[in-house]
């Protein structure tokens, strides 16, 4: 019984994490945009609008968290989202890890970024998706 309700108090606290996470997260894509796009691959057309649609869905998906009966969709939601940002994860491996004079990280942190970062962020999303 304790057992349980640990798991519980522990997947609760976690939600509220997520949801805050990619709330704040999502907001952040409008308040700083020029932050997000050295993010963006060059090779893909429409960073503003990328960035805009990024930043809603965060917005979006997390919030659909917050309700147990839209929890499952926003989970899924957040997982689409998460792999469709492993192409900018690829990219700034492939740069190095510089995106900008400003946003430099060691490559090592690119390849974290990508594994296992991205990885557990999907399995985290995925808790709440079944």
């Amino acid at each position: 019984m304790v057992k349980d309700k640990n798991k519980s108090t522990l997947k609760n606290s976690s939600l509220i994490i997520m949801v805050v996470f990619y709330l704040v997260g999502g907001i952040n894509h409008f308040l700083h945009p020029d932050s997000y796009y050295p993010l963006i691959p060059a090779y893909l057309p429409f960073h503003s609008f990328i960035n805009i649609a990024s930043g809603v869905g965060e917005i979006v998906f997390g919030g659909l968290l917050i309700f147990p009966a839209s929890r499952k969709a926003g989970a899924f939601g957040i997982i689409a989202l998460l792999i469709l940002f492993i192409p900018a994860h690829i990219y700034m491996i492939q740069r190095g890890g510089c995106m900008s004079p400003q946003m430099c990280v060691p490559v090592w942190v690119a390849w974290v970024r990508l594994f296992p970062l991205q990885f557990i962020l999907i399995a985290w999303a995925r808790w709440y998706a079944k």
